[in-house]
C-alpha cells in the first residue's frame, strides 16, 4: 500500500514476477478491496494470495507514529509475517524511516549489530557495488561503521561468491590525514580487521573505480551520494534528448546512434538496481524506492528471493555476530 504509488505498481509487478517465477508465492498485504481493483477480474491467481491489513503508513508520517499507532498498517503485518514464519522476505516501497524502526522492532537486530544499516548495489565500470548506508543512520560512530563493512563484505560474500570481498571507506580523499574523526577512527579498526580492507575510497569509486566490491559510510552521505547519482542520471538523459532534437542532422545522428544509446540505458538503469536491504535484522527486509515503476518493484522481489535462497539473514547472523563480539 506504500510507495508514490501503492497498489496500482505493486500489483502488476506482483503479477508479472510471479508469472516468470511460479514457484516463488507472494502475499499481497493491505486492503484486500484496494488490491483486488488491480486483480484479473478481481482475483488472485494460484501462487498468489492476499492477506488483509486495515491501515496504511503515509509517507510523510513520522516512523514514531506509524510504529505506535498502527499496528495494524500493512507495513507492520508484512513484516510480522516474516517474525512469524509465515513468510521468508518482506517487500515495502513505503516509508523508509517506518519501515527500518517497525523492522527493528519487530524483528530485532542480530547479537552484535547496534544499528541496522540499508544496502544496495550500484552500477560501477566494473560491474556494481555494494554501497551501506544510504540513509537509515544519519550520525554513526566508528564502530558502526565497522558494522556495516562487516555486514556488507559477508552480504557480497553471501549473494556473490565472493570470499574476501573488498572493502573501502568513503572519505573526501585517500590520504591518512583527510576526513573526519569517526571515519579515521574507523579506518583503523578496519585495518586491523579480518576485512580485506583496501582504505579510503572517494565519490567517484562508487561509479568508476571498479576496485572496490563494498564501500562504506553514513547514512547521510549515502544518501546524499545517491540522490546525486540519480540526479546526474537524470540531467544527462535530458541533455541528451535536447541535443538530439536540436536539428535535422542531430536527430539523423540520434537514429544511427539509436542501438548504442539503447544499451547504454539498459547499463544504468536504475531500475535494475532497485532493491536496498536492511542489513542487521533477524530477517530480510528489502526497501524498494518509493517512486519505483512495476518492472523496478519486480526487481526488489528478485532480490528479497535471491537473499532468501542464499540464506543471506542467517548467515549474516551467524558470521557477523561470531566476529563482532570478538
Amino acid at each position: 500500500m506504500g510507495g508514490d504509488h501503492g497498489a496500482p505498481v505493486v500489483v502488476p509487478a506482483a503479477l508479472a514476477y510471479h508469472a516468470k517465477n511460479p514457484s516463488c508465492h507472494l502475499i499481497l498485504v493491505g486492503k484486500e478491496e484496494v488490491i483486488r481493483q488491480h486483480l484479473p477480474g478481481g482475483k488472485a491467481p494460484e501462487g498468489i494470495s492476499l492477506h488483509q491489513a486495515s491501515e496504511v503508513v503515509e509517507m510523510d508520517e513520522l516512523p514514531s507514529k506509524a510504529l505506535r499507532g498502527k499496528k495494524d498498517s500493512s507495513m507492520r503485518v508484512a513484516i510480522n509475517l516474516v517474525k512469524e514464519g509465515d513468510a521468508d522476505a518482506c517487500v515495502s516501497a513505503g516509508n523508509t524511516g517506518a519501515l527500518m524502526a517497525t523492522a527493528r522492532f519487530v524483528l530485532k537486530t542480530i547479537p552484535g549489530v547496534d544499528r541496522p544499516a540499508i544496502c544496495s548495489a550500484l552500477p560501477s565500470t566494473g560491474g556494481h557495488c555494494h554501497v551501506l548506508d544510504l540513509g537509515a543512520n544519519i550520525d554513526s560512530s566508528a564502530q558502526h561503521l565497522y558494522e556495516f563493512a562487516v555486514m556488507g563484505s559477508e552480504l557480497v560474500t553471501a549473494l556473490e561468491g565472493k570470499d574476501s570481498p573488498r572493502v573501502a571507506l568513503l572519505n573526501i580523499g585517500q590520504e591518512e590525514i583527510k576526513g573526519i574523526e569517526e571515519v579515521k577512527k574507523a579506518h583503523e579498526l578496519l585495518k586491523q580487521s579480518h576485512l580485506n580492507y583496501k582504505g579510503y575510497a572517494e565519490g567517484d569509486d562508487i561509479f568508476t573505480s571498479g576496485e572496490f566490491d563494498v564501500i562504506v559510510c553514513d547514512g547521510y552521505i549515502g544518501n546524499v551520494a545517491l540522490k546525486s547519482a540519480e540526479g546526474v542520471a537524470k540531467m544527462i538523459k535530458h541533455f541528451l534528448g535536447v541535443e538530439f532534437k536540436r536539428n535535422f542532422f542531430t536527430k539523423i545522428s540520434a537514429l544511427i546512434a539509436m542501438p548504442v544509446l539503447k544499451a547504454l540505458a539498459r547499463r544504468i538503469d536504475p531500475r535494475r538496481y532497485n532493491g536496498a536491504s536492511l542489513l542487521g535484522l533477524n530477517g530480510i527486509v528489502i526497501k524498494s524506492h518509493g517512486g519505483a515503476d512495476a518492472k523496478s518493484f519486480a526487481n526488489a522481489i528478485g532480490i528479497a528471493r535471491k537473499e532468501v535462497e542464499a540464506n543471506v539473514a542467517a548467515r549474516i547472523s551467524e558470521q557477523v555476530s561470531a566476529r563482532l563480539k570478538g
